[in-house]
């Protein structure tokens, strides 16, 4: 999203180049400062080295929050950590080089508290079909027990219960669902993990990370999009991405930042627990289980080295005209000013993946013209509109305001919605004899819960259909199970106007929103 600058730190090396004799720990460190392969370093060892944060890797200043770091840094959950913790964060904001050789005696009792009351408490259980609620009765023994066999070696991870849900193309996605100790303890652990590492990601990176959202990333591709000389746009997918992550990579990576052997082991466990399906157990060579707590920050890590550290050196080094950058986990958009440099990224991600055992999706990975000139320059070839690109939920659209200026237009995917209404429609069902006041106000939460999130700027549109359609499927639950008189239309609007909220802004400009959070 920045334009691109010369550094004398980055090491020179040709994209998609490597020496002979090259071999696997190479293709791991290319693109990763030097500053990262140094030896144990004890964890009472500091070296301001005036290393700015992750923030800094975009080029950008640092917000207020970030200027002066309080004395407790957030968890995923938003809370606060403990003061040790807050010391991590602060060697490794200080000592990009530093290894840290101990860190479980910070997995206390307290944090296992704290991580349990973070879960979901209505999530599915794992294979020892123990609920939220159910290990909730006698907790405090519970934890106590559970941070001793922790801290002596005597935890065991459990195999993942398989489950599958279906797609928006009718596939279906297999997630796996952890059983709840391990749940507890992988939170805990990623807590920890998060204060080393948030300060070594790079600011375009958003996915599954403390502060931030879908939203502001969001943002920060519509800014980029209308603020940068951005001609073409790469949307890129990585296929199967979570299943095919290699997990000897996985461990080197981590191996990076954190020499603790205990946390490796922990980790370890996770990776070689396995997964049970229909009674059986099965090994998963490669890949993380997608669904279990600590997944998003290991697929986090992973592409921070296989990619973030890559393309950033790639866009400051080799591209002559704009590069912007927005990943959110392993869903990734790219803006070129020139169609050439976007042809040769692409053919050295190719390759870049490759060497980590991943490739791009051949039918989801697309470059098209995208941006304020695209539709003059279309045109002039006689060709037709710009093509769009999904991010996030939203299909992005090269169009105009009302002034006539170049602006980036945002409506629900449409896959979405139908998904979405499939679903709603099938509860409706479910619930077809409760009384109308309960459905209407669960048909509220839906439908404020659905706005909550595409109530964006030129989108409203799209959700009065939504709500139109929701309100099309109340009508025929109710007169399916009125059998005495037809229930009129009329008498349905009184019902929407009283329960189904109205579609309105609920979300600013984006290039307010992220002007806000991103001082010049």
């Amino acid at each position: 999203m920045h334009e691109n600058r010369e550094t004398s730190e980055t090491p020179a090396v040709q994209p998609g180049s490597r020496p002979a004799g090259e071999g696997k720990s190479h293709a791991a460190r290319m693109y990763v400062p030097e500053e990262s392969h140094s030896g144990i370093v004890p964890m009472n060892h500091s070296n301001k080295d005036g290393t700015l944060p992750a923030e800094s890797g975009e080029g950008r200043p640092l917000i207020k929050e970030n200027a002066s770091q309080p004395n407790t840094y957030p968890t995923q959950s938003g809370k606060g950590v403990s003061q040790g913790l807050a010391g991590v964060r602060k060697a490794a904001r200080e000592n990009k080089a530093m290894k840290f050789t101990a860190l479980l005696h910070h997995l206390t009792v307290d944090l296992l508290r704290g991580s349990f009351y973070s879960l979901k408490r209505k999530a599915a259980p794992g294979v020892d079909g123990v609920t939220w609620q159910e290990y909730e009765d006698g907790l405090e023994d519970r934890l106590t027990d559970l941070h001793g066999r922790v801290h002596r070696g005597a935890y065991r991870a459990r195999p993942s219960r398989r489950v599958y849900i279906e797609k928006e193309d009718g596939r279906q996605r297999p997630l796996a669902v952890p059983a709840i100790e391990d749940k507890l303890v992988q939170q805990a652990v990623a807590t920890i993990l998060n204060q080393i590492y948030e300060e070594d990601f790079l600011g375009f990176s958003y996915g599954f990370r403390p502060g931030r959202s879908q939203h502001q990333a969001l943002d920060a591709l519509s800014y980029a999009l209308l603020k940068k000389k951005v001609n073409y746009v790469l949307d890129a997918d990585i296929r199967g991405f979570f299943d095919n992550l290699d997990k000897s990579w996985m461990i080197k990576f981590v191996e990076h930042r954190v020499a603790d052997p205990r946390i490796l082991r922990l980790i370890q466990k996770w990776l070689k627990a396995g997964v049970m399906e229909a009674g059986k157990w099965s090994d998963t060579q490669t890949g993380s289980p997608q669904g279990s707590v600590i997944s998003p920050l290991l697929a986090n890590i992973y592409l921070h080295y296989v990619f973030d550290l890559w393309v950033d050196v790639w866009r400051k080094k080799w591209a002559q005209g704009d590069v912007v950058v927005v990943r959110y986990a392993d869903d990734i958009i790219l803006g070129f000013q020139h169609q050439a440099e976007a042809n040769r990224f692409l053919e050295n991600f190719r390759e870049r993946l490759g060497k980590f055992g991943l490739e791009l999706h051949p039918d989801k990975t697309r470059r098209i013209e995208f941006g304020r000139f695209a539709e003059q320059n279309r045109k002039r070839r006689g060709e037709g509109k710009p093509e769009t690109f999904d991010f996030l939920g939203f299909t992005h659209i090269s169009g105009k305001n009302g002034l006539g200026r170049f602006m980036v237009r945002r409506t629900t995917i449409r896959k979405r919605m139908r998904t979405k209404l499939r679903e709603v429609k099938q509860q409706l069902r479910e619930r077809m004899h409760d009384p109308v006041p309960q459905t209407g106000q669960w048909l509220k939460s839906v439908v404020q819960g659905y706005f909550n999130y595409y109530a964006v700027p030129g989108n409203l549109a799209s959700l009065g259909v939504f709500r139109d359609r929701v309100l099309a499927l109340w009508w025929r639950t109710i007169r399916r199970r009125s059998q005495k008189r037809r229930i009129p239309w009329t008498r349905i609007l009184v019902l929407a106007q009283r329960w189904l909220p109205q579609p309105r802004k609920l979300h600013p400009f984006p290039d307010a929103r992220f002007a806000a959070t991103h001082p010049r």
